[in-house]
Order: C-alpha cells, then sequence, then structure tokens
C-alpha cells in the first residue's frame, strides 16, 4: 500500500523551521509496511493546498496531511480542504463543547478563535479529540486521509496512538514486511563500496543505497515482501554475503556509533581506556562519554591544546617540542605515553595535528595530523593528512582515532 506526505505551512517552505514531521511520518509508516510514493512541503495557500491533495488521491491509497490545523488566520488547510474535496465545514458538536468548558473555566468571553478548530469537513472524524490536539480522518473516495496538527509533539502522537492502528486495520493483511540494516563504514569512498558490493549477487528483490553521512559512508540495504518467511530468509543471506565482503571495513550496523563499538570492545575485553588530545580539542573525549556507561572504561583525558600542559601533565620535556614542534611523531608518542602512565590505563590515545584555517608550513601543512596508541603490547604512531576546513579535520581525526582503537581491539 502506498501513501503520500503532505506538510503544509509557510514556515517551513520560508526555512524558519525544520520539517521534521514528514520524516518521523515515513519512517513510521515504513516500518508498519507502507511505502511512500511522495512527500510535499507546500505553503499556506490554500489552491495548492487543494491541489495537492486530489493530485494525491489519484495516485496513492491514503495521505498524510500535517499542519495548518490552528486557530490562527494563517491555519488554512481545513477551509482549502473543504473546498477542494466540496465537503462544507461542519461544526463538531463534541470539540465545541469540549472548547465551550475550556473557555468557561479559563475566561469570561463567551466565544473565541478556538471554535475555528471545531470546524470540519462534512465527514470528518475527530481522532483524539478527549487529547486537545487538532486532527482528524476523512474517507474520501474509498480511501483515508488524515489530517495531524504540525507541532512536532503532538503530530507524533496522533500517528503513532491514532493513524498507524487505523491503517492497519484498513489495509490488514496488505502491509509489506520489511528486513532493513544499514552498515557504517569509514575510511573507504561510495564509488570504492559499490564495487565491492557489485561484485556480489544479491538479487532484485534487494534495495541498496549508498549515503555519505561525514565522515562516513553508510550502507542501506532493505528487503520488502508480503511473505514474512521470505523476507527473513532472504536478509539472512543478504546480510551474511555483505558482512563476508566488506569484513571488518564495516565499523557499526544501524544505529550504533564508531564511540558505542569501541566501547563494547573495551567493555567486553575488560580494558580501560584515556586520551590526550591536542587539535581535536575534547572531541574524542566528548564522543567516547556521549555513550550511556562509558564510566566503566573511560578514565578520562587531557586536552593539551597549550605547550606548558603538554610539559605540566603528560611529560612532554620542553627540549623535544623546541626540537621537533608540538605537531610531530615524537610528541604524539610522548603525550600518548604521558597520560597512559598518569592515567594507568590499559590503552591510551593522543591526537596532535594542525586543524587550521592557519599554522600550515611546507613541511607540515594544514591536516597534517599525528595519532599515536599506546597500550600493554604496543606504542604505534601513525602521519596523517586530512583535507577539509576546520570542523572536518577535527571530526576525521577524531574518528581515525577511534578506529585504530577498535582495530587493535578487534585483533584481541
Amino acid at each position: 500500500m502506498r501513501g503520500e506526505i503532505i506538510a503544509i505551512g509557510n514556515e517551513l517552505t520560508s526555512g524558519r523551521i525544520v520539517n521534521t514531521t514528514s520524516g518521523f511520518a515515513a519512517q513510521q509508516l515504513f516500518e508498519a509496511g507502507f511505502d511512500i510514493y511522495a512527500m510535499h512541503t507546500i505553503g499556506d495557500t490554500p489552491a495548492l493546498i487543494g491541489e495537492a491533495l486530489k493530485r494525491a488521491l489519484k495516485r496513492v491509497d491514503f495521505v498524510l496531511v500535517t499542519g495548518g490545523l490552528g486557530p490562527t488566520d494563517d491555519d488554512l488547510t481545513t477551509e482549502a480542504v473543504s473546498e477542494a474535496l466540496n465537503r462544507p465545514t461542519m461544526p463538531n458538536l463534541e470539540i465545541l463543547s469540549l472548547i465551550r468548558k475550556h473557555l468557561d473555566n479559563h475566561t469570561d468571553q463567551p466565544a473565541s478563535s478556538l471554535d475555528k478548530l471545531a470546524w470540519l469537513p462534512e465527514g470528518a472524524e475527530t481522532l483524539h479529540p478527549q487529547a486537545k490536539m487538532s486532527g482528524f480522518q476523512l474517507i474520501h473516495g474509498g480511501k483515508p486521509v488524515f489530517f495531524l496538527p504540525g507541532i512536532p509533539h503532538q503530530m507524533r502522537t496522533l500517528l503513532v496512538e491514532q493513524v498507524l492502528p487505523r491503517l492497519a486495520t484498513w489495509y490488514e493483511g496488505k502491509q509489506l514486511t520489511s528486513a532493513q540494516r544499514v552498515y557504517k563504514i569509514f575510511g573507504k569512498s561510495e564509488s570504492e563500496i559499490n564495487h565491492q558490493i557489485e561484485q556480489l549477487v544479491l538479487g532484485d528483490d534487494v534495495t541498496i543505497g549508498y549515503y555519505p553521512v561525514f565522515p562516513d559512508v553508510h550502507l542501506s540495504l532493505i528487503i520488502r515482501a508480503e511473505n514474512k518467511a521470505l523476507v527473513e530468509l532472504r536478509a539472512a543471506e543478504t546480510f551474511y554475503s555483505v558482512e563476508e565482503s566488506l569484513k571488518s571495513e564495516i565499523y557499526a550496523r544501524n544505529q550504533q556509533s564508531m564511540a558505542s563499538v569501541v566501547g563494547n570492545l573495551l567493555t567486553r575485553q575488560n580494558k580501560s581506556f584515556s586520551v590526550a588530545e591536542s587539535c581535536t580539542g575534547g572531541l574524542i573525549s566528548y564522543m567516547i562519554t556521549s555513550v550511556a556507561g562509558s564510566s566503566s572504561y573511560y578514565l578520562g583525558g587531557v586536552t593539551s591544546y597549550a605547550n606548558s600542559i603538554k610539559t605540566e601533565y603528560l611529560g612532554v620535556k620542553n627540549s623535544l617540542l623546541e626540537r621537533v614542534g608540538a605537531v610531530s611523531a615524537e610528541v604524539a608518542e610522548k603525550m600518548a605515553t604521558g597520560i597512559r602512565e598518569k592515567s594507568g590505563a590499559d590503552i591510551s590515545l593522543s591526537v596532535t595535528g594542525i586543524a587550521g584555517p592557519g599554522g600550515g608550513s611546507t613541511e607540515k601543512p594544514i591536516g597534517t595530523v599525528f595519532i599515536c596508541l599506546a597500550s600493554t603490547a604496543k606504542t604505534e604512531v601513525q602521519r596523517f593528512r586530512f583535507s577539509g576546513n576546520r570542523y572536518e579535520i577535527q571530526h576525521i581525526a577524531a574518528q581515525t582515532a577511534l578506529n585504530l582503537v577498535r582495530q587493535h581491539l578487534l585483533t584481541k
């Protein structure tokens, strides 16, 4: 079954407010077994609203409309729908009674602009009047059309509690079963990943997507069919084939992050971790501590941006800094071993580099970064040359550093 989503509001088309409701609705409907044919964002213009709705009704099985249901003059969805579908507005007595009761309790005025909320197109059924949220359903031409508020939390509540159950009943047995997996890959381009996947025979029933999500590439695999057993079988075959091809190049699945994967490996191996950062400015520590439970393995870190902090807290000698500079393999190594000695961690990491936009030289251009990993087994420094602006260099450096820890732990 296919649906269409129409989001209404001048605040959306002007860019003043980001349209998050359509994305949420699409995800929820997809997971419930429905396909989304199209999504539109249009302003508060009655003619456009009516045109979009009538066009959608001709080509899909159901329509979801959000926004423009409020009490103010610029909320025009209800009037536009009434005119476009030739359904005169009529007062909904239940909503009108609730509005009047609310007014009696809060004001002496006998009428209010809130009365506008009670006038709905002929045949409309309110979704949940007691919840004090605007929202109604129409059946037009044998197809359900849902109208939800544009306020994100209200829209989400009505979609999950009212729309999805009604659609499940309406199209019972016709929803698709889905199996989806997203693989997160760092350090390879879309074209390189695409070339590897092309070597596999995955079948026409597998929808493949490649999405650059800085600084990663996300590989999405989707299998959908009405037969649940078939979907599960094909998913198992497909996922196994892809994972065997890419192996450790895949660092995470679905909602996992690099930091959460590293954290899980540290936990399973009962290892502790500490960090000494310079050019990344505490970003690695932030990424690690953003994971719940990180206190069980992360001991702490030093953001040694100034040379004085490197010497005082990490044991980097002034003579070494004067001889080779802060951005060097020797200093990176001393930073890593210094924080490891101070913290007593099993594994420690250091990062020092030039994030730009200034500070580069012929010998050490912008993007030069040294990363050192120090553990009970080894101490190893690597030099990298990253490209991009300051933000990009810092984030690629942080992700690269954590990926080195991941790879180290995978060899254990």
